[in-house]
């Protein structure tokens, strides 16, 4: 179903130095898709109960995303496939585990994240539309968006969008006055009663889970297809999750300056950021509290762009590999087709499937059972992608100089361990 022409032109000179800059771009997508309004009120949640002293996860957390997200991507620039691919090789269980968990998750994640989104959007303009309403118009305008977009469009909105998102949080931890010096002691590891696994949800949860797979379809749409763009690839992951820790660690301050002093407690789930906006307008106005929610609104809706268009080339993937292996053939590793998934029907299909069927859940709620289901594949699925990242990318199918060295076998193997904790955790 791919067509020929690459979504962007393809560039086989890498640049250097200051160069390198002008050109970041995919790392910035899966970090902005990664960071939702869950991992908001993790952080806050985490400020508001133990003050500074989990800040050390928080740092740790985004050092872990950085390690994968830099496997998912040397993978893909180093073979000339894609995870999908990488996958299959592995044997014929991981597609049929793919292809449940994919569209479980699609269907309770559409709703979930236009509940997020008509949140903040709800509060700014009250009574102008029902909350259902303000949900179906963020999925509707996500995926119009990825429907008639390219590449390119797509990553000038998100870097917009984690512009803002950035500015507001960071200009909120200056303005509630952080205490550097708690913030330093905080630096080290230490474990308050009562902290243990949500210490390693706060490592496990923040930057991204299924969103992490799709970076280095974002980095062959970028036009990067080749190994000498390997260490761009490296480059603009860094970048990328560096100010993702910098915006993680400014809501943290936000949560142990402006909740834990005061003992306020926050709802449950995304509401709880409406707790924290009506903290802020109690302190600093009206229009603190609105800039704030604009921050929320922008967090929100670069998930729904992100997931919308990179998990969809996920799905796009899985089906044009399973054609192939129907058609007695072997799904060609060519990194061109890789960039033009977008334009293919599978494509297509799962950006309405992330859109209308999850609508129901906006009238409906979220269905017992359907929620048991997606939490327990969505378990499994950060310890399978490391795994099988440390798997595939020790094997023969990478060049020898691309293979994981010590430390990327390290971190790999501590994500491994860490998500395989909180699996267990999360299915009991």
């Amino acid at each position: 179903d791919a067509p020929d022409l690459p979504s962007t032109p393809i560039d086989e000179t890498p640049p250097v130095g200051l160069e390198r800059w002008k050109r970041l771009g995919p790392g910035i997508v899966v970090a902005a898709t990664g960071v939702g309004a869950g991992d908001l009120v993790a952080t806050l949640v985490a400020g508001a109960r133990f003050g500074y002293a989990l800040l050390w996860a928080a740092v740790i957390g985004c050092i872990i995303k950085i390690a994968l997200a830099e496997a998912t991507g040397r993978y893909h620039l180093a073979t000339g496939s894609t995870m999908l691919q990488g996958w299959r090789s592995l044997g014929h269980w991981t597609s049929w585990y793919f292809g449940i968990y994919i569209l479980i998750w699609g269907f309770v994640y559409g709703g979930t994240a236009m509940s997020a989104t008509a949140l903040p959007l709800a509060a700014m303009f009250p009574g102008l539309l029902p909350f259902w309403a303000w949900g179906m118009a963020s999925g509707l305008a996500g995926a119009l968006f990825v429907l008639f977009n390219r590449y390119a469009a797509f990553e000038a909105v998100m870097k917009l969008l984690i512009g803002v998102m950035f500015v507001v949080v960071v200009g909120l931890a200056i303005l509630v006055m952080p205490d550097l010096d708690a913030a330093l002691v905080g630096l080290a590891p230490t474990l308050p009663e009562g902290s243990a696994i949500y210490t390693l949800g706060l490592i496990g949860g923040v930057g991204g889970t299924i969103t992490l797979a799709a970076y280095g379809y974002w980095v062959n749409a970028k036009g990067w297809r080749s190994p000498a763009w390997i260490p761009m690839m490296r480059f603009d992951n860094r970048v990328a999750y560096v100010a993702t820790g910098v915006f993680v660690i400014a809501m943290l301050i936000v949560g142990a300056e402006l909740l834990y002093t005061a003992q306020i407690a926050l709802s449950g789930g995304d509401r709880g950021l409406l707790d924290l906006g009506a903290v802020l307008e109690a302190r600093f106005g009206r229009t603190v509290a609105t800039l704030f929610l604009i921050g929320f609104a922008a967090t929100t809706f670069s998930s729904v762009l992100g997931v919308w268009q990179g998990v969809s080339l996920l799905f796009a993937d899985f089906v044009r590999s399973i054609r192939a292996e129907q058609a007695g053939e072997t799904a060609v590793h060519d990194p061109a087709i890789a960039a033009t998934l977008d334009r293919t029907p599978a494509f297509r299909f799962y950006v309405l499937w992330l859109t209308f069927p999850p609508m129901l859940l906006l009238f409906l709620g979220q269905p017992f059972a359907l929620i048991i289901a997606y939490g327990a594949c969505g378990a499994f699925f950060m310890p399978f992608l490391a795994v099988t990242l440390m798997w595939l990318l020790n094997s023969k199918a990478v060049p020898a100089q691309w293979r994981s060295g010590w430390w990327s076998n390290l971190m790999l193997g501590l994500a491994s361990l860490l998500f395989a904790v909180l699996c267990v955790d999360q299915i009991r």
